[in-house]
């Protein structure tokens, strides 16, 4: 679908240079003199890397429309993790750099969604919220909650987050996936 650049939105999908790239950051600036640009950084799907790009906002962009397809995580290994398909069972196999963000967050047998573009894994939408046990978890210092304070805490898949000074070793948080914090102590 073509559009102007000026329609960009974080997590689109887009053809440029003749390969496919998700947006991961947009930003319309409107110079005191001179038009208006929209600065973004784009992911190339096929080697990961990101580059800073700026278009003007009546360039044409031609946006991607995606699949989301219905998955479980079942398990990381190598370069590589792999999902299985909630209702045929097909397993698919997502280069690391498309989950590297969140990967340490999943369990197994965690839903979430592949995206797809003419049978090829475009990009991983994570669940909203991950409940996990925290297995290590410094005491809380007392007088250190004048401010906001937080500690770092490690959690049953080995990944670190910062939490609340009241998050004890034992206890099960939600965390979201995307931005790493926490969310709330599940009962």
């Amino acid at each position: 679908m073509q559009t102007t650049a000026a329609n960009l939105k974080k997590k689109d999908f887009i053809t440029f240079k003749d390969d496919i790239w998700q947006v991961s950051f947009v930003e319309f600036y409107h110079p005191g003199k001179g038009r208006t640009v929209v600065r973004s950084r784009l992911k190339n799907i096929s080697t990961g890397r990101s580059q800073a790009q700026v278009f003007t906002s009546n360039d044409s962009v031609e946006v991607l429309d995606v699949l989301a397809v219905p998955v479980q995580y079942l398990f990381k290994s190598g370069d590589s993790a792999s999902f299985m398909h909630e209702k045929t069972y097909e397993q698919f196999e997502v280069p690391l750099y498309l989950v590297d963000e969140f990967v340490d967050l999943l369990k197994e047998g965690q839903g979430m969604f592949l995206l797809m573009l003419d049978d090829k894994t475009v990009g991983v939408r994570p669940p909203k919220r991950a409940e996990l046990k925290v297995v290590e978890a410094d005491d809380a210092v007392k007088g250190d909650t004048a401010t906001n304070a937080k500690k770092q805490v490690m959690l049953e898949t080995g990944a670190k987050v910062m939490v609340p000074l009241f998050i004890k070793k034992g206890e099960t948080i939600a965390v979201n996936p995307e931005t790493r914090e926490y969310v709330e102590r599940v009962n």
